[in-house]
């Protein structure tokens, strides 16, 4: 921490020994000030934990990731098993791609869902009579193997073109790029991230305002009063509460675990492609790949670690890309930063990438392990939208503690930026161009780039 380095690191001044912790606490920000993003160093709480230790958290973060990752596949009807094992691979071929160093799970995206929706029912001739696919399925319409693979081929392309733009950004500088992405834009984009989401997890706990209640009150009570290694778990522990509440009082059905087997291979499909396809899912790599900057400053902010510049923003991309274009591969949906594992960093304060492996790891096994997904599907929305209002919460005040800590001057252009950003964000814009679409996170972070960039260009007052 910089109040600890401040008592505890002893410089010259002259020839006299300057041992005055305001005064050493001054001469960081000065020169942190002088670099890209001001960023204070945060604890890992999991140093000296065993490998059992180590696999809970990693379980707890397969916990997080679950809802979101198999909601895609029922929304676009891509097998959820493949969507499971695509997201496990996709994160350790991250996880490799950037030196082992950035602690992120990627899961399904969103983003892709009406494009895939399209896709697959122009394949099936009828994207005239239905708007989604489970919609189309309820009516009996047979969703073939061939039909996703159109949509997963021009997945695989979208996740390339992500990779050329990675490398283009190698090849300008990562310098270059940071100008674009001040403190005060990317500390409001972190901010956005968890505002945006806000509206989710308050339609999740809603649900069952109760039981939301209870995994909430118990994930903070064990954050704040627990000592040791539980403390260290109270996502889990919310959940597992929240669960037993919900159970005791008539609120989880069991009929799909006693049905589901406890053996199954995914259902990988190569893939095909269409110029149709790729019309449609190419180019909504542009909107993942802003909101994959967002993403990398909200981690790097809550671990205390310039991640964009180490391994770098290039890297993290690139990585974003490949999982994606593999996931498209196999059959999957494609892949992406997942804001809920961001907010378990941030309660948590454990930032060592081997959990997120771990988690992984889970999600491969589960991929093999229909009648466990099951359980872990049969936890009640509200219990997860409960445990969401604390997750995205925190990664909002994470965005609003960079720009304090950066020590923006919410006057003039940055305030313009900041405003024009959180309402961007926040309120529901949508802009579309062609088959691309800009949204909430993406279409805050692209205001937030091009107001930047006009303001420099025109050397706008700050007050």
């Amino acid at each position: 921490m910089t109040s600890r380095i401040s008592r505890e690191v002893f410089f010259y001044t002259g020839t006299t020994l300057n041992i005055n912790p305001s005064s050493r606490r001054r001469d960081l920000v000065s020169k942190e000030n002088s670099s890209y993003q001001q960023i204070q160093d945060q604890e890992d709480r999991s140093k000296g934990l065993s490998k059992w230790a180590l696999l809970v958290l990693g379980l707890q973060h397969a916990f997080t990731m679950f809802g979101a990752t198999v909601l895609v596949p029922y929304l676009t009807g891509v097998p959820v098993n493949v969507a499971l094992f695509t997201a496990g691979i996709g994160t350790l071929i991250f996880h490799l791609l950037t030196k082992w160093k950035v602690p992120i799970f990627l899961g399904s995206s969103f983003a892709y869902i009406a494009p895939i929706n399209a896709v697959i029912l122009y394949h099936a001739n009828v994207s005239d009579k239905f708007q989604s696919v489970p919609e189309a399925m309820a009516a009996g319409v047979s969703i073939t193997p061939e039909m996703i693979a159109y949509a997963t081929g021009g997945i695989m392309i979208a996740g390339l073109v992500q990779v050329g733009i990675a490398i283009l950004i190698k090849f300008i500088g990562v310098e270059k790029f940071e100008k674009l992405f001040p403190p005060t834009v990317a500390g409001t984009i972190i901010a956005v991230i968890g505002l945006n989401l806000a509206p989710v997890a308050i339609d999740m706990a809603s649900s069952n305002w109760w039981i939301a209640l209870v995994a909430l009150g118990t994930a903070v009570v064990v954050r704040l009063y627990m000592k040791g290694f539980t403390r260290l778990i109270p996502v889990m522990c919310g959940i597992i509460v929240g669960y037993i509440v919900a159970a005791v009082t008539g609120n989880v059905s069991f009929a799909a675990v006693s049905e589901a087997g406890w053996i199954g291979v995914p259902g990988f499909v190569l893939p095909k492609f269409s110029l149709y396809a790729l019309s449609v899912l190419v180019p909504v790599a542009l909107a993942p790949t802003i909101e994959h900057f967002g993403d990398i400053f909200a981690v790097s902010a809550i671990a205390g670690k310039k991640y964009f510049e180490d391994p770098g923003v290039h890297r993290t991309l690139a990585g974003d890309g490949i999982a994606t274009a593999v996931a498209g591969l196999l059959g999957g949906p494609a892949n992406t930063t997942y804001s809920e594992n961001t907010g378990v960093l941030a309660i948590t304060k454990v930032f060592n990438p081997v959990v997120m492996r771990i988690a992984a790891v889970f999600a491969i096994i589960l991929s093999f392990v229909p009648k466990v997904g099951v359980l872990i599907q049969s936890i009640p929305t509200s219990v997860m939208g409960g445990i969401e209002i604390l997750l995205f919460g925190m990664i909002s005040a994470v965005g609003m503690r960079t720009l304090i800590e950066n020590r923006v001057k919410v006057d003039g252009k940055n305030l313009t930026i900041i405003a024009v950003m959180l309402v961007i964000g926040i309120g529901g814009a949508s802009i579309g161009i062609g088959n691309v679409k800009f949204q909430g996170i993406g279409l805050a972070a692209l205001v937030g780039l091009i107001l930047n960039a006009i303001f420099m260009l025109t050397k706008a007052p700050e007050e």
